[in-house]
Parts: C-alpha cells; structure tokens; sequence
C-alpha cells in the first residue's frame, strides 16, 4: 500500500509540474517573439552603418573627420557624409550642368564595352528600385492560377500597352498581373489578363504583401471585415 501510495503523490507532483513547464515554455517563447525583431532590427542597423563608415570615412581626409577632434570614433558619421554627398549629387544632376556633365560621362562609358554592360544593368535596376511613382503597384488582386478553381494573390502593375495590348485576342482593357512566389514576394511571374478575370481586393498592398511572405499565417483585416467583426461583438454583447 506504502508503495502504491508513493506512485500516486509522484505521479500528481508530475502532473502538477507539467503545466507550469508549458507555462514557463509559452511565457519564454512570447519573450523570444517580442526580443528578436528589436535585436535583429538593432543589429542588422548597427552592422549597415557601420559597413557605410568603413566605406565612406577612407575617402574623407583627417582633417574633416571629428575623432581629430572630440577624440571618439562616432559610428554614423559616414552615413551623415553620404546622405549629404548624395544630396549634393542629385540636386547637380537636376541642373542643367549637371544633366550635361551625366549625359558626357554616359557617352564616354557607353564606349567601353564590358564597363557598358554592367553599367546599364545597375541603372536599370536602381531605377526600378527607386522609383517613387512609375514602380509602386496600382492594387492587390485575386486570379485563378495555375488552373481554373484555385486562386493565388497578384499584384496589378498597369494596363498592357502596345503590343502586348494589340497582340492579345481579347477585346476588353487587358491588366499587366505580377503574380509572386512565396515567401519571397521579389520573385514571380508577369501575367496580362482580361480586366473580367481580375478580381481586385480592398486590402492595401502591403496588407497583401504580409500575407505573401507569411504564406497564409497572417491576414489582414479589410475595412469591411473590421466593420463586421463590430457589428458581431456588439450583438454577442447584447445577447449577454
């Protein structure tokens, strides 16, 4: 009886003990999701300026540099030095000397045959980065793909245009569709359907976005379903 009695307390101290363990383990993994995007943010942050210092300070003379003078190496202050240069530049460039002076110096690369290649993709590719207005997606949408009864998230860029438009055997205004893998939304397919096959969504791009890179674990709410998850709580509040 001593015996059974003594397997009965171990086993109710062991079950006793468990919920505490899963409390420990949830409390120690909701630590981990709010520390590590701040530690990665801070991180990845301090490790991009200071690449830009390394970068930027070896141009810079000595005398220009203010550990000469405060005695301290300020991490930063590269990253200061090329936002102003940068600034410098782009307001030159606008002007008409310096429109001048970019168009010389693309004519004097655009005869160096391997300089040129390389040039012109890192143009191309900065330009459609940084493109404020012409690179940012008009809405978010739903098609069906690859086949008919399934449906994926895209991204309507603008109307087809030119041959495309004229190529295509559709009378109605045809859609130029970015349609993107997950979880990385940079690389996808450019598809043009009929406007009747786009099925735009009141989610913001970047609300759709979330939910490509997510894969499907976070969905944003709409206005609409933000006004109905309301209207429901109300009445459940009522009918308590």
């Amino acid at each position: 009886m001593s015996t059974m009695s003594k397997h009965s307390s171990d086993d109710a101290t062991a079950t006793r003990r468990r919920p505490r363990f899963r409390r420990l383990r949830a409390n120690f993994l909701t630590g981990l999701v709010v520390i590590a995007p701040i530690f990665l943010t801070v991180w990845l942050i301090y490790g991009v300026v200071g690449w830009i210092d390394g970068w930027v300070l070896p141009l810079v003379p000595a005398r220009f540099r203010p550990e000469q003078y405060i005695g301290i190496n300020l991490r930063g202050v590269g990253v200061i030095i090329f936002l102003i240069f940068t600034v410098i530049i782009g307001w030159l460039a606008k002007g008409l000397i310096g429109r001048s002076l970019l168009r010389w110096g693309e004519s004097l690369v655009n005869r160096m045959p391997v300089v040129r290649t390389i040039y012109s993709s890192v143009k191309q590719l900065a330009e459609t980065v940084f493109a404020q207005s012409e690179s940012s997606f008009e809405k978010a949408c739903l098609i069906e793909y690859p086949r008919r009864g399934i449906w994926a998230i895209a991204f309507i860029s603008t109307s087809a245009k030119g041959e495309i438009a004229r190529s295509i055997p559709v009378e109605e205004q045809k859609l130029s569709i970015f349609l993107p893998t997950t979880p990385n939304p940079t690389s996808g397919f450019l598809l043009f359907l009929p406007r009747s096959e786009v099925i735009e969504l009141d989610m913001s791009v970047e609300d759709a976005a979330k939910l490509v890179i997510s894969a499907g674990l976070v969905y944003p709410g709409t206005k609409e379903s933000a006004v109905a998850d309301a209207e429901l709580a109300a009445h459940s509040r009522a009918a308590e």
